[in-house]
């Protein structure tokens, strides 16, 4: 009646679940930070696209492979995901605790 129980809109993967599917070849992630912050460090092989740019119409095409949105804690991957529900969008996943969590769990960064 009031929301409370309202399912949330978006998938989240942890970094341990988005590294097995980056293995497995089946996730390609888009890192929604602006330029300086992906260049500082981004997931190997994220593809950069600005949350202050985003357009849904202009995510990779990944050929049945799941897109993952990243950004730096969650908050701007959550926002971009907001963007591709209202763009009618498949989107709807993106890494739980951003790239912070990623490097918290010493996986690998690339530069």
């Amino acid at each position: 009646m009031f929301g409370f129980s309202r399912k949330p809109s978006h998938r989240v993967v942890s970094p341990a679940e988005l590294q097995t599917l980056l293995r497995a070849g089946t996730a390609t992630v888009v890192d929604v930070r602006e330029p300086n912050e992906f260049a500082a460090g981004h997931i190997p092989g994220a593809h950069n696209l600005p949350l202050s740019r985003f357009d849904p119409a202009a995510l990779p095409v990944v050929g049945g492979k799941t897109l993952i949105l990243s950004c730096a804690a969650g908050r701007r991957s959550a926002m971009a995901l907001d963007r591709c529900a209202a763009a009618k969008s498949d989107v709807d996943t993106h890494l739980a605790g951003g790239f912070g969590a990623w490097t918290s769990a010493g996986l690998p960064v690339e530069k």
